[in-house]
């Protein structure tokens, strides 16, 4: 036998079984049955106990009226249909025995044993394994609950493709977005535009374009504008909310519980000010690292009050939701602004600042290593001058935020201006690392482009 001819017959074989498999005849048997000829078709009405099988489907209900010629049928009245592990439950249904689906427009239940799903109405292809539902959509297994517009569950790769108002949600968390594919066995989900997470444990909202969410790994992704903001209370009862914005954001719920935010960083809480281009917030330990990436031109630059800091590392400690400490480390410098004189700025720079704070009031200020500063002098509140000097630590201490005293070790060395040679001049008294950035965050113009701000719960918006 020629090859040729072993293709035909294989080819032939095939045709024969699809056609086979789509000529293939429902049958439905029933405690009573009447024959009708209607509109030129041949009817069968079957009543009582109703069972209606084509191959490995089976469906049993209170009614069915069979349509011969079309191989279909209408179902009506406890509407049950099994294939293998799945199982349909509806109330009214059509049957389209050619193609092998079912069709409901009352309320409809699926079952599989691993999740149950239920719509106002639904599709089920039953040689695909695939459901399709709609309206008031919900998928609930032993961890997750879906909701959704629209649904398409394929059985056999436990994967679902939601669209619309969609929200999937566990005892932790929650996230909605406008369209979102997830892999139930692999605890799995991408999410598509206006991405919104919640998690109501600490009032942590997170939102975006683009998301991938890894259950099993504790890991996930965020892209396309993503805002984090966290909605607390100060203990004078106002509202104390910690934003955060960057181009991409990345959260860990393993035992770091950190965030990752990355490129145009922008870091807002109560009187904490940062732009950089790399973050983590340590949730557990409730502290804040920013660093100076290779490919960075600037700094990391924090605003705290009246004070500036930039440095290659920048570590915050909060604690009970007021900054305990601010450790700057690499080429630090930190200058603040003498209220009442617009040109007047304190300034320090070292290896390292530490910055410590008692009721979120700076109390001591710690220089390490090559320290250079310039700090005003005033005697009665009048000003006086201003003192230069170098050393190879500072030690500053402060009352109402202004500086009460400065110690000085090893390698002193200092020189004061009077202030008859300084007044009008006192851009020429800086530090060469001096710049003065006015490129701070504005706070209401954040939160006023964060889409859906606020914070809801369990599927609510």
């Amino acid at each position: 036998m020629t090859k040729l001819s072993l293709m035909l017959i294989l080819l032939l074989m095939v045709s024969i079984e699809t056609f086979a498999q789509k000529d293939e005849k429902i049958t439905i048997l029933g405690d009573s049955l009447v024959g009708k000829y209607i509109d030129g078709q041949n009817i069968r009405e079957i009543l009582g106990n109703v069972v209606m099988t084509q191959g490995n489907v089976r469906i049993t209900c209170k009614k069915a009226i069979q349509y011969l010629a079309r191989n279909e049928a209408e179902l009506i009245g406890d509407v049950v249909a099994v294939q293998d592990s799945i199982t349909i439950y509806t109330e009214r249904g059509f049957y389209f025995g050619n193609e092998k689906y079912t069709f409901s427009e009352t309320p409809v239940k699926l079952n599989d044993g691993h999740i149950t799903l239920t719509a106002d109405k639904g599709y089920y292809y039953f040689d695909d394994d695939r459901a399709e539902f709609f309206n008031n959509v919900k998928l609930k297994d032993s961890v997750n609950t879906l909701l959704a517009d629209q649904l398409i569950y394929y059985n056999n790769l436990d994967k679902a493709v939601s669209i619309g108002n969609v929200k999937i949600f566990d005892d932790k968390s929650e996230i909605a977005a406008d369209s979102l594919v997830h892999f139930r066995n692999k605890d799995l989900s991408y999410g598509y535009s206006n991405i919104k997470i919640q998690y109501p444990e600490n009032n942590v909202i997170i939102t975006g374009g683009y998301l991938k969410d890894d259950g099993v790994n504790k890991y996930t992704f965020i892209s396309q504008n993503p805002a984090l903001t966290q909605i607390d209370t100060s203990d004078n009862g106002q509202l104390d909310t910690l934003i955060v914005i960057s181009k991409v954001m990345e959260a860990y719920q393993d035992s770091t519980k950190k965030l990752v935010a990355s490129d145009s960083v922008k870091v807002i809480r109560s009187s904490f000010y940062s732009i950089n281009n790399y973050s983590i917030m340590f949730r557990a330990k409730d502290e804040i690292l920013t660093y100076k990436l290779e490919t960075d031109v600037t700094q990391p630059i924090v605003w705290y009050e009246n004070s500036q800091l930039t440095g290659d590392t920048v570590k915050v400690k909060m604690k009970d939701k007021k900054i305990k400490w601010i450790d700057v480390l690499g080429n630090s410098f930190v200058l603040s602004k003498e209220e009442n004189y617009e040109n007047r700025f304190n300034q320090i720079s070292g290896e390292r600042t530490i910055m410590y704070f008692d009721e979120n009031k700076l109390q001591k200020t710690e220089v390490i290593g090559n320290v250079l500063s310039y700090y005003y002098v005033f005697e009665e509140d009048e000003p006086n001058g201003v003192l230069k000097s170098s050393s190879e630590r500072a030690k500053l201490l402060f009352k109402d935020n202004t500086v009460s005293d400065v110690k000085l070790y090893g390698s002193i060395k200092s020189e004061f201006h009077p202030e008859n040679l300084i007044k009008g001049k006192e851009r020429e008294f800086t530090l060469p690392s001096f710049v003065l950035y006015t490129n701070k965050p504005d706070k209401k113009n954040i939160l006023d482009v964060i889409p859906n701000f606020g914070y809801k719960k369990n599927g609510s918006n």
